[in-house]
C-alpha cells in the first residue's frame, strides 16, 4: 500500500519527520519497503543568500547579483527578476542543475556578464503559476541549505508491506491510528476544503429493501453483501478535480480522473472504504438489485472487457442487467462521465470469502477487491457515506435527494474475549498490570472493563484479527514495544527436551578456554591436502583446497602465519569444528574436536617485568589437562609421552611428528600436545597445539537398519561422547504380529522382553507390551502378557514364511529358556 506523509499526519496531528515516521510504522505494525521524496525535481536546488546586487551595464532589466550558496565564495548571478533584494534568500539552481521540467543550467554569460546559476521562480520550481518575480524565502536555514531540508514542500509517499492479517492497515485512517497511539496523540478526520458542512439525512435502516431519492433497492444476496448503503445525489457537475484532491491521489500513485471518481478513490485511501458511483441515468426502472448473477450473463466492465459472470458471483443490477461486479469493478454501461448530472452512490460491505472466489474466476484485482478479501470494517459505512457525500457536493455541487438507504438483514456482533492479566504476564515474561493493559488496548479502540483479575474486552470492528485470548497478548508486546521484553534468563525452561550432550560439552569448552584468554577461530575445513590420506570435495569452493582437513591444528597454524605475517607475535587460538579421516566406505569418519595453539608470550607484559616468559610445552601440558578435564569429567585422564619423546633438562622433546605427549581417557588415546611447525619468521616463538576428539560419527551410524554395521557406533567403541544416531526415513512396508504369553506372576516382565529382543533378531524395529489380563482363562499363578512385534526389511518387504519362521522361533526360545509359553485361549 502507498501512504503520504502529509496524508497521515492531518489525520494524526504530530510533529515527527518523514524518517520518524517510517521507523515507528515499522516498529509498530508493518514494514515500510520505500520512502520516495515526491519532489526530487528539487534536489539540487539550495538556499541563496543575495549579498550584492547591481543594475547590469548593458541592460535595463536585468541585475547582476553576488550570492552566497554556502560554497565558501560568492558566485556570480545574472537575475531578471524586479524583487531581487540584497540580505534576502531565495531558492538558488547553481550550474549543472537541472530543474523540473529537465531544463539543465550551465555557467554561462548573459551580454557579457558570467552567470553561474539561477536564482528561482515559484513556476520555475513547480511551486505555482507566479513568474514574475523569484520566490522570496522566510527562512532560518543558512545558505546552503537544501531547498527540501529547509522549505516544507513535496509530499513523502511511504511504501507499506501490510500483512494479510491486518486489513485496517491498507488507509491512512489505519495507519494514523497507530501513530497517534504511539504519539499519544488524538485521530481526527480533517474538514473537506470548500465544504459548508453537508447535512446527510438519518439513514432509512431495513432488511432487505426501501427507496432513496426515487431508487427502489433491495438486497436479495445478503450473502455475498451483508451490508448495503445508497443515496441519491443530483445536480453534480463532472469536471477535473481540485488541486488538494488531486494532488493527494497523485502522492499516493493514484490517477485523478475527475471530481465524482477521484472522491471515491480518496475516500478508498483515506478510510479503506471501496464505493462507486453509478450515472444513475443509466439504470433502468430507477432500480438497483443486489443479487446473484445469472447462468451465462455477461457484463463489460470499466476496463473495456466483455466477461461472462456465473451464480458464485454477486452483481449490482438495476431492472434489466447486472451493472457492476459487487465488491471488483463497475460496468462500462453506468460509469460517470461528463454529461453525468445525477449519481447514485453505493457504499457496502461485501462478503471476503465471496469477493476472493470472484477475483480468482474473473482474473480480475482491484483496489476494491484487495480490501473486500481481506475484509473492510462493517461498520464504517455510514460515516464513510457521509463524508463521500460532503466531499461531493464541495467539489462538483449537487444535493442530496431523499434519505440514503442501510439495508442490513443482520447486524454486526462485537466480539468478547476474556483476558487474565496473569496470563499476560506469565507469556510475556514482565509484569503488565490490568491499568497498563487497558491503557495500551484502549488507544487502538479496543474497550476494555474489568479488575485486576479479568478483563473483558470489545474488539473493535475494524480488527477481524483478533479472536483469542493469545491475540490480545500480542497486541500488549506489541504495544509495549518489543525492545521493552526482558532479555534476561528467567528460572523457568521453555522446553522438556533436554540440551544434547555435544552442545552441553562444547559450550563448557568454549567457556573454559576463553577464560583462559584464548580468542575462537571459526575456519572453513578446507584444505590444500592431497590425494593420499585426505578426503576430497566432489564440488569444492576453490580447487586449491579441495580436500577436507583431517585435524585442526592444520587450520590453526595457517592462522597463526596470518598472524605473524602482520606482526603479530602473541597469538592464543582455539576451535571446536570437525575433522575428517578417510576410510574405504563412500563416508568419512567425522570426529568432532577442539584445538588450541598458542605462542609468543604467556601473559600480557607489566611493568614490574621487562619482558614476560614465552609459552613453553609445559604450558601446552596444562591446558591438555584442563581441556580434558573439561570434556570428560567423570573420567580418569592422563597424559603419557609420545613414542620417542624424552625429557631433558628443559622438558619434553619432540620426535619427528611433533608430539609430545598423548592424552589419554580411560586407556584410551584421545589427543595429542605437540609442537607446531610454521612458516615463521626468525624473531618468532615456537607453537604448541593441543587437540582432543570429543565425538566421532563414522558410516556405522548411518548404516541402514539391518546392516551388519547398523548401530554400530565408534563413538560408544571409544567411549567418546554419546554419538548421534541418523536413521534413514523407511521406505519398505512393515510386518507385525502379537504374542500372548502365559508368565508366571513372580517373572519381570522386562526379563520376557529382554529374550523377545535377543532372539527375534536385527530386523525386530519396535517391541511394544500393550494388554495384562488375569483371569479364570489363565491358570493359577500365572498372568497373561501381550507383545506388539513390528519387522522391517531395509531393502524389501518381508514374507509370510519369513514372520511365521521367527514367530515359531520366539516361542521356542521363551519355552526353552524360561518356561513361558503362548495363550492359546
Amino acid at each position: 500500500m502507498n501512504a503520504s506523509y502529509a496524508w497521515l499526519t492531518s489525520l494524526a496531528p504530530v510533529s515527527l519527520t518523514p524518517e520518524a515516521v517510517r521507523d515507528l510504522i515499522t516498529a509498530r505494525c508493518c514494514t515500510v519497503d520505500e520512502m520516495v521524496r515526491l519532489r526530487e525535481d528539487l534536489r539540487d536546488v539550495v538556499i541563496g543568500l543575495v549579498v550584492e546586487a547591481a543594475r547590469h551595464p548593458d541592460s535595463d532589466h536585468l541585475w547582476v547579483t553576488k550570492v552566497d550558496a554556502g560554497r565558501g565564495e560568492l558566485l556570480d548571478v545574472v537575475c531578471g527578476a524586479p524583487n531581487v533584494t540584497v540580505g534576502r534568500k531565495y531558492p538558488f539552481a547553481p550550474a549543472g542543475s537541472t530543474l523540473p521540467g529537465g531544463l539543465k543550467l550551465e555557467r554561462r554569460k548573459i551580454r557579457g556578464a558570467i552567470s553561474n546559476g539561477m536564482l528561482c521562480s515559484a513556476r520555475e520550481l513547480a511551486l505555482g503559476e507566479e513568474h514574475d518575480g523569484i520566490l522570496e524565502l522566510d527562512t532560518a536555514a543558512p545558505p546552503g541549505t537544501p531547498f527540501l531540508a529547509a522549505i516544507p514542500v513535496g509530499d513523502v509517499r511511504f511504501v507499506v508491506d501490510v500483512t494479510p492479517n491486518r486489513p485496517d492497515l491498507l488507509s491512512h485512517l489505519g495507519l494514523a491510528r497507530e501513530i497517534a497511539a504511539a504519539t499519544g496523540t488524538t485521530v481526527r478526520i480533517p474538514p473537506v476544503p470548500g465544504s459548508a458542512g453537508t447535512s446527510v439525512p438519518a439513514a432509512i435502516a431495513a432488511p432487505r429493501g426501501a427507496r432513496a431519492g426515487g431508487v427502489e433497492v433491495t438486497l436479495e444476496d445478503a450473502t455475498g453483501c451483508p451490508r448495503y448503503m445508497g443515496v441519491v445525489v443530483r445536480g453534480v457537475t463532472v469536471g477535473p478535480s481540485p488541486a488538494w484532491l488531486a494532488e493527494r491521489l497523485t502522492a499516493v500513485g493514484s490517477r485523478p480522473i475527475n471530481n465524482v471518481v477521484d472522491v471515491t478513490n480518496y475516500l478508498l485511501h483515506e478510510l479503506g472504504q471501496p464505493m462507486h458511483a453509478f450515472d444513475l441515468a443509466a439504470l433502468a426502472g430507477q432500480a438497483v438489485v443486489i443479487r446473484t448473477a445469472r447462468p451465462g450473463e455477461t457484463l463489460t466492465t470499466l476496463d473495456g472487457v466483455a466477461r461472462t459472470l456465473d451464480p458464485s458471483m454477486t452483481v449490482i443490477a438495476d431492472r434489466d442487467r447486472a451493472q457492476a461486479v459487487g465488491g471488483v469493478m463497475g460496468g462500462a454501461s453506468s460509469e460517470v462521465t461528463a454529461s453525468t448530472t445525477d449519481i447514485f452512490l453505493e457504499v457496502a460491505y461485501f462478503d471476503p470469502r465471496s469477493i476472493r472466489r470472484t477475483r480468482r474466476a474473473l482474473g480480475l484485482s482491484t483496489d476494491a477487491s484487495y480490501r473486500f478479501e481481506r475484509g473492510v470494517d462493517p461498520e464504517l459505512q455510514p460515516m464513510a457515506l457521509a463524508r463521500a457525500v460532503e466531499m461531493l457536493i464541495a467539489v462538483a455541487g449537487g444535493r442530496v435527494d431523499g434519505a440514503p438507504v442501510d439495508l442490513r438483514p443482520a447486524p454486526a456482533q462485537h466480539r468478547h474475549i476474556a483476558l487474565r492479566p496473569a496470563r499476560v504476564t506469565r507469556v510475556l515474561g514482565d509484569p503488565v498490570n490490568a491499568d497498563e493493559i487497558a491503557r495500551l488496548l484502549g488507544a487502538i479502540g479496543f474497550t476494555v472493563t474489568g479488575g485486576a483479575d479479568a478483563l473483558d474486552v470489545v474488539v473493535p470492528s475494524w480488527r477481524p484479527d483478533v479472536a483469542l485470548e493469545a491475540d490480545l497478548i500480542e497486541e500488549v508486546a506489541r504495544l509495549r514495544g518489543y525492545d521493552a521484553l526482558p532479555s534476561d534468563l528467567r528460572p523457568f525452561r521453555l522446553g522438556t527436551v533436554p540440551e544434547s550432550a555435544v552442545a552441553v560439552a562444547t559450550r563448557r569448552m568454549r567457556e573454559r578456554l576463553v577464560a583462559a584468554g584464548l580468542l575462537e577461530a571459526r575456519p572453513l575445513p578446507f584444505v590444500k591436502g592431497g590425494a593420499e590420506g585426505f578426503v576430497r570435495v566432489a564440488n569444492p569452493i576453490a580447487e586449491n583446497e579441495a580436500y577436507l582437513r583431517r585435524d585442526l591444528l592444520d587450520t590453526l597454524a595457517r592462522r597463526a602465519e596470518h598472524n605473524l605475517a602482520h606482526m603479530q607475535r602473541d597469538v592464543r587460538l582455539f576451535e571446536v569444528g570437525s575433522a575428517f579421516l578417510p576410510t574405504g566406505d563412500t563416508l568419512p569418519v567425522e570426529e568432532l574436536r577442539v584445538a588450541a595453539l598458542v605462542m609468543g608470550h604467556r601473559r600480557p607484559p607489566h611493568w614490574t617485568e621487562q619482558r614476560p616468559p614465552d609459552f613453553d610445552e609445559w604450558d601446552a601440558k596444562g591446558l591438555a589437562e584442563e581441556m580434558a578435564r573439561v570434556a570428560y569429567p567423570a573420567a580418569t585422564i592422563d597424559l603419557r609421552g609420545a613414542a620417542g619423546a624424552h625429557a631433558g633438562g628443559n622438558g619434553a622433546r619432540a620426535p619427528e611428528t611433533g608430539v609430545l605427549w598423548e592424552i589419554v581417557v580411560d586407556g584410551v588415546v584421545r589427543g595429542v600436545v605437540r609442537r607446531i611447525p610454521l612458516d615463521a619468521p626468525v624473531w618468532a616463538a615456537p607453537a604448541y597445539g593441543v587437540e582432543l576428539t570429543l565425538l566421532t560419527i563414522d558410516s556405522a551410524v548411518l548404516a541402514p537398519p539391518g546392516s551388519a554395521r547398523y548401530g554400530e557406533s565408534s563413538a560408544e567403541r571409544r567411549g567418546a561422547v554419546p554419538a548421534i544416531r541418523y536413521r534413514p526415513l523407511p521406505t519398505t512396508p512393515a510386518a507385525e504380529f502379537d504374542l500372548a504369553l502365559l508368565v508366571p506372576n513372580d517373572m519381570p516382565a522386562a526379563r520376557v522382553e529382554q529374550a523377545l529382543r535377543s532372539a527375534a533378531g536385527e530386523l525386530l524395529e519396535r517391541l511394544t507390551l500393550f494388554d495384562e489380563y488375569r483371569g479364570d482363562a489363565v491358570p493359577a499363578g500365572h498372568r497373561s502378557l501381550a507383545w506388539r512385534l513390528t519387522f522391517r526389511h531395509p531393502e524389501r518387504t518381508l514374507r509370510e514364511k519369513e514372520i511365521a519362521g521367527r514367530r515359531e522361533k520366539l516361542l521356542r526360545t521363551l519355552e526353552g529358556e524360561l518356561g513361558v509359553r503362548q495363550r492359546t485361549t
